[in-house]
C-alpha cells in the first residue's frame, strides 16, 4: 500500500501527516501568520494592572475587519451588555490560544518529521480550522458562492487563495478522520 496524504496512522498508533516541502513551507507562513494576526494589542498603559495581570481587557471590541471577528464573534447575538462582558474577560485568552496552536504547528513543521505528538492534534485542529475561518472570510465565502469560487479561472487572484482554503480542508478532514474512535 502506498503512502497516505494528508494525515493517518502509523501501525503503532503514530498519527503522522505527509507533506511535500511546498507544502511544508505554505502551512509554516500561515502559521506565522496566523500568529501575527491574532496578536492581542498591547494592553493600554493606563489600564488596571490587576485587570493586564489576569488578562482582562476593558476595550476589547467587536473587530472591524471581518477575519478577525469571525474568529472572536460575539458570545450572545441577543444581549449586547453580556457580549461586551464575555469578551472583555475572554478575547486576549483566546488570542492566545489561538497563537499557541499555530506556535505548535510550526515547532511541528519545522522539526521536519512526519510523526505527530498526539498532544498536537487538538492544536492542529484549531489551527487549520481558524485558518479556513480566515481564508473563507477574505473569499466571502458562503454555500451559495462556494461553486463559483471552486470554478474561477486561474488567472483570478482568489483562486489561489480558494485552492488552499480547499487543501486545509481536506487535511483538516484527514486529521478528523484519523482522530475518530
Amino acid at each position: 500500500m502506498g503512502q497516505v496524504y494528508g494525515f493517518s496512522r502509523a501501525r503503532d498508533g503514530r498519527l503522522q501527516v505527509r507533506l511535500d516541502d511546498v507544502e511544508r513551507s505554505i502551512l509554516a507562513s500561515l502559521a506565522q501568520q496566523m500568529i501575527d494576526f491574532v496578536a492581542a494589542p498591547a494592553p493600554d498603559p493606563d489600564a488596571d494592572p490587576l485587570e493586564v495581570l489576569v488578562g482582562i481587557d476593558a476595550t476589547a471590541e467587536v473587530p472591524d475587519d471581518p477575519a478577525l471577528a469571525r474568529l472572536f464573534p460575539n458570545a450572545f447575538i441577543d444581549d449586547d451588555e453580556a457580549a461586551a462582558d464575555f469578551r472583555r474577560f475572554t478575547e486576549r485568552d483566546l488570542r492566545s490560544l489561538k497563537s499557541q496552536h499555530a506556535t505548535i504547528v510550526a515547532a511541528d513543521l519545522a522539526a521536519g518529521g512526519d510523526t505527530i505528538d498526539p498532544d498536537h492534534a487538538g492544536a492542529w485542529l484549531g489551527f487549520l480550522n481558524d485558518t479556513r475561518l480566515t481564508l473563507g472570510s477574505r473569499l466571502e465565502l458562503t454555500e451559495d458562492s462556494h461553486e463559483e469560487l471552486a470554478d474561477l479561472p486561474d488567472h483570478d487572484p482568489r483562486a489561489g487563495l480558494f485552492d488552499v482554503y480547499d487543501w486545509l480542508t481536506f487535511l483538516e478532514d484527514s486529521l478528523v478522520q484519523q482522530l475518530l474512535p
